[in-house]
């Protein structure tokens, strides 16, 4: 197998949250010790609850944030404490699709412009060049050439979101971090943008580290997936493997919840009691115990790390 082109260890990043001036500080736990490898033309998924840290991990590999602690290597390079003015050259090998695609693209500025930007900022490109370019892209991603000089407004979800990775591609990136991509779109749109997204993931070789709440979609796209819980791991396999043998209980619940699209098959659900803790105030011991099954005492002061019960099967549970 080839070098990783992501490697994640040990992640942690906090928030400083406070009432008022004159209120003590207190501090959002949003990432706690989040370790994953991304190999190239893979899809590797976060999925989980919102507010998990899925989309904090991910502006955290991409440094739109900077790590606490941890490391994030890419491509063989450790970023982890690179500057703005060192990551600008890396910004054309790692791009993003936000997930509103309402607010990511700027309604003051034509379409041409806005796939265009991030080729002036890393090409020596023409302005003919760059025009050329946008077309091809545009025709890539099921728009037409016409469609560059229109602005936003005139786009419905669906194209806006096919203009945003138009966007991303513009420079070849081999990574594009996918921010629940398709969670404003019709069911029927997201069909097509996930299979837009695959597609051109062969065509360019592209890797992805794809974040969504909804495991349905998840499995539609991901080689593996990584499911997380108050700022933590807590469970990381193969697609395959991940749906037809999930050990931990939380995956578990999250699995039981996916629709099935037969009326006449029901699936036995497995119902979580309590609320989600606050990441301000994190529960000890293991995260996930003061809504577990299987609690024990030993998993309300002992944090269970992530290790491997089989090959690529990673479980943060001491009785799996």
């Amino acid at each position: 197998m080839s070098e990783p082109l992501v490697v994640v260890k040990d992640l942690v990043k906090t928030f400083v949250s406070s009432k008022g001036l004159l209120s003590p500080k207190r501090y959002v736990h949003a990432v706690t010790d989040v370790s994953f490898t991304i190999h190239p033309k893979e899809t590797f998924a976060l999925v989980g609850e919102s507010g998990c840290g899925k989309s904090t991990t991910g502006r955290l590999v991409t440094r739109l944030l900077h790590p606490d602690a941890g490391q994030v290597i890419f491509d063989g390079t450790d970023i982890t404490n690179y500057t703005v003015n060192q990551m600008r050259p890396l910004r054309s090998n790692m791009q993003m699709v936000f997930q509103d695609p309402y607010g990511s693209l700027n309604p003051r500025i034509k379409i041409e412009d806005l796939v265009a930007e991030p080729l002036k900022i890393h090409t020596n490109l023409s302005a003919e060049e760059r025009r050329k370019v946008v077309y091809e892209l545009l025709e890539v991603v099921g728009l037409r050439t016409e469609h560059a000089d229109r602005y936003p407004h005139e786009f419905s979800g669906g194209q806006r979101q096919r203009i945003g990775i138009a966007r991303a591609l513009s420079v070849r990136p081999k990574l594009i971090v996918a921010d629940e991509p398709v969670s404003a779109l019709d069911v029927s749109i997201q069909a097509q943008v996930l299979n837009l997204l695959k597609e051109l993931q062969q065509k360019y070789e592209l890797t992805y580290l794809f974040i969504s709440h909804d495991l349905s979609v998840v499995e539609m796209i991901a080689d593996k997936i990584g499911v997380m819980y108050l700022g933590k791991l807590v469970e990381s396999a193969p697609k395959e493997e991940l749906y037809s043998n999930p050990l931990h209980p939380y995956t578990k619940a999250l699995l039981s919840a996916v629709p099935i699209p037969d009326p006449t098959h029901k699936r036995n659900r497995i119902i979580l009691k309590g609320d989600l803790p606050s990441p301000v105030y994190p529960p000890s011991g293991c995260m996930f115990h003061t809504r577990c099954p299987n609690c024990t005492e030993q998993c309300k002061v002992e944090k269970p790390a992530l290790r491997e019960v089989s090959k690529d099967h990673f479980v943060a549970c001491p009785y799996v």
